[in-house]
């Protein structure tokens, strides 16, 4: 069972990381965290990879969302966060609520209800079983994503 760290919309890449504290690449100088719930547009902002890198290394378990910016999505499956949208729960839960996530499928369990949500799929999922998109590449090869045909 994990606990909800609930958001609002607009929480951007600067909130989540800012740049002036963006001064390491080591993944264990980072902290720990469970799961967070937010509204529209969660990780807008500035591009940089250490907001998604700096939410799985505190060792958040997923990241719930109305929706994503897309470049904090890719980047979040890039470093095998996973990511689910579910505009439902998001009005469903409180702070420091109970939930349990199953990344793959997209079901939720929060308050005694289920929520299905859109997780990633395809290529996307691949990436965050795998651990990251790195890994996934030295386990299978590039030619993983050339099967999936991933632009």
């Amino acid at each position: 069972m994990a606990r909800v760290y609930k958001l609002g919309d607009g929480v951007s890449t600067d909130t989540i990381m800012p740049g002036r504290y963006n001064v390491t690449t080591d993944r264990d100088a980072l902290r720990r965290g469970d799961v967070i719930v937010a509204g529209r547009n969660f990780g807008c902002g500035s591009s940089r990879e250490h907001a998604p890198l700096a939410i799985k290394q505190n060792g958040v378990a997923a990241v719930i969302a109305v929706s994503f910016a897309r470049i904090f999505y890719r980047n979040a499956v890039n470093i095998g966060l996973p990511v689910i949208r579910c505009a439902e729960l998001t009005e469903a839960v409180d702070d420091g609520d109970d939930i349990t996530v199953d990344p793959r499928s997209g079901v939720m369990q929060a308050g005694g209800r289920p929520f299905h949500g859109e997780p990633p799929s395809g290529v996307a999922l691949q990436i965050i079983e795998a651990g990251s998109l790195l890994d996934l590449v030295k386990s299978r090869g590039w030619s993983v994503l050339e099967e999936a045909d991933v632009p």
